[in-house]
C-alpha cells in the first residue's frame, strides 16, 4: 500500500516506524529539511521538502498513486486542506489530526462533507479512554470494537482475588457468570486459554462482556466493581476539560486542581457543574483538603510527566482510587511498567495507535475478507473483524460443534446492531459482524477459523 505522511513531527516518526515495517511505501512530506533527513535516516521511507498543502508538492510526493494520504502537521486548518487537495488530486483515503476545541461539534459536518476517511482528535479520544475506566475502576485497560459496542476489559489477578488458582471452566459452571475470557497474558506471553487453564497472581486477564454481567463478575472474584462517582482531576488542560465533560454527562462528580487563575476562570465558565479549584495540585495539603482520601478516581494530566507520576504514586497511598497517569514521552515504558501505575495514557500514541489501525484494516480488506484489524497487547495477539456475506462451513452451526483451531477465539457477535457474547450453543449467521482473537495464526477469511 503507497501511503503519503504530512508532518514529520513525533506522530509522524511514529507512524512511519509502524507502518514502514510492514511492506508500504511511505513518503513523508515536511517544510522542515532536518526533520525530513531524520526519518528517512532512521526508518525506510522517501523524503519529499516542501508544503503539503501544495499541490506541486503532493504530486512531487506520487499522490495519484498514493492509497493512503495522513495529514498530521501542527495545523488543524493546513491538515484539513491538505486531505481536501489530496483527494482532488489522487483520490485516495485521507485523515486529518484536529485537535482544536472549536471543531469539536463540527467533526461528523467536515469529515463527511470534505469526504475524508477519518478525523482524530488526540486529546478527546484520550479523554474518551480515561472515562471508560473511571466507568470499570476494576479494568487496567479498556479496547473498543465494532464501533464502541463490544468493550475488552482487561484486570490483574491479585493475590486475594478467586481466580488466583483458580480454573477457567468453573466462572461458568461454579460462579454462574456470563463473561468471556478471550486471552491472558502472563510473563509477556499472550495466552488463548481453553476450560482447564488456571490462573495466577498477576496474570492480565481479558473478558468480554456486557457492564452489568462484568460488575457481578468482577464483585463475585473479589476485586471491586461498579463505576467511580466521584473524580479528582489535576491539570486544566484540553483533555481534563474533555474528560470532566464526559464524567459529569454520566452523573460522576468531578473536581479540577490547577494553578493557572485565568484557565480556572475559563473552566468554570465552560463546565458550570464541576468543582474548579485554583491551586498547586502538587501540595499535599490542597489534595487532602479536597478529599483525595475519598476520592473514586484520580486523573494526573499536569504537562509533566514527572509530576503526574509523583501526583500518581501519592494518590494509590493515601486513597483507593482508579489512578490514570498521562504519559507524553514513550521512552521509558519499560521502566514505567517497574514502577506499577495503574493506568498509563499515552496521548500521543492515541493519534497514531488509531491511524495505524485504520490503515491495517484498510490493507488486511484489500487482501482478505477482514473488515477491521486490532492489534492487541503490543502486537502479540490480535482481533480481526468479519462481516458474514454468504453461508458457509462456519454458519448455522453451534459453536462447539466447529473444530476451530488452536489459539483462536470467537469472542463476539453483533447481530442487528446488538452484541452477542457467545456460548458453545450459538450460531453465526449471515449479516453478522463477528470479532475473532487470535495469536500465532493468519486468518483472510471467517472459514479459515476451522481446521482443515
Amino acid at each position: 500500500m503507497n501511503i503519503n505522511i504530512v508532518g514529520c513531527g513525533k506522530v509522524g516518526y511514529t507512524l512511519v516506524e509502524q507502518l514502514g515495517g510492514e511492506n508500504h511505501n511511505i513518503t513523508v512530506i515536511d517544510t522542515n529539511e532536518e526533520k525530513v533527513n531524520s526519518i528517512t535516516d532512521d526508518l525506510d521511507a522517501m523524503g519529499i521538502v516542501g508544503n503539503g498543502v501544495s499541490f506541486q508538492t503532493l504530486s512531487e510526493a506520487g499522490i495519484d498513486h498514493a492509497d493512503l494520504l495522513i495529514a498530521v502537521t501542527g495545523s488543524d486548518e493546513q491538515n484539513l486542506l491538505c486531505c481536501v487537495i489530496a483527494k482532488k488530486a489522487g483520490h485516495c483515503k485521507t485523515i486529518a489530526r484536529v485537535r482544536n476545541p472549536i471543531y469539536n461539534n463540527e467533526i461528523a459536518f467536515l469529515r463527511e462533507e470534505l469526504g475524508l476517511a477519518m478525523i482524530i482528535n488526540p486529546e478527546l479520544s484520550s479523554a474518551a479512554e480515561i472515562a471508560r475506566i473511571f466507568q470499570f475502576p476494576s479494568a487496567v485497560k479498556i479496547d473498543t470494537f465494532s464501533k464502541g459496542r463490544i468493550e475488552l476489559l482487561h484486570f490483574r489477578v491479585t493475590h486475594d482475588c478467586l481466580l488466583n488458582n483458580y480454573e477457567l471452566i468453573h466462572i461458568r459452571t461454579t460462579l454462574k457468570c456470563d463473561v468471556l475470557v478471550c486471552m491472558v497474558t502472563r510473563d509477556n506471553q499472550v495466552l488463548i486459554p481453553r476450560g482447564d487453564f488456571v490462573f495466577r497472581e498477576g496474570d492480565v486477564v481479558a473478558i468480554v462482556s456486557t457492564p452489568p454481567k462484568a460488575n457481578d463478575f468482577f464483585k463475585k472474584i473479589g476485586i471491586g466493581a461498579g463505576r467511580a462517582r466521584t473524580a479528582m482531576i489535576v491539570g486544566g488542560g484540553t483533555i481534563a476539560y474533555y474528560l470532566a465533560r464526559r464524567l459529569l454527562e454520566v452523573g460522576i462528580h468531578t473536581k479540577i486542581i490547577d494553578q493557572d487563575p485565568a484557565r480556572c476562570e475559563h473552566l468554570s465558565e465552560l463546565l458550570p457543574k464541576a468543582s474548579i479549584i485554583c491551586g498547586d495540585g502538587t501540595d499535599e495539603r490542597l489534595l487532602i483538603q479536597e478529599g483525595l482520601e475519598n476520592v473514586d478516581a484520580f486523573a494526573a494530566l499536569t504537562g509533566l510527566d514527572e509530576e503526574n507520576i509523583l501526583l500518581s504514586l501519592y494518590a494509590k497511598r493515601t486513597s483507593r482510587a482508579k489512578v490514570v497517569t498521562k504519559i507524553n514521552r514513550i521512552n521509558f515504558s519499560g521502566v514505567l511498567s517497574d514502577i506499577k501505575l495503574d493506568t498509563i495514557s499515552y496521548p500521543r500514541l492515541v493519534t497514531a495507535d488509531m491511524i495505524i489501525k485504520y490503515a491495517r484494516s484498510m490493507n488486511e480488506s484489500l487482501n482478505s475478507n477482514v473488515e477491521n484489524l486490532y492489534k492487541l497487547e503490543d502486537g502479540h495477539a490480535e482481533a480481526l473483524e468479519f462481516y458474514i456475506k454468504e453461508d458457509s462451513a462456519v454458519t448455522n452451526i453451534p459453536l462447539n460443534r466447529l473444530h476451530i483451531r488452536k489459539n483462536i477465539l470467537v469472542c463476539s457477535i453483533v447481530r442487528g446492531g446488538q452484541a452477542i457474547i457467545p456460548s458453545g450453543q450459538d450460531e453465526l449467521h449471515v449479516g453478522d459482524y463477528v470479532v475473532v482473537v487470535l495469536t500465532h495464526a493468519r486468518l483472510n477469511d471467517i472459514k479459515d477459523i476451522i481446521e482443515g
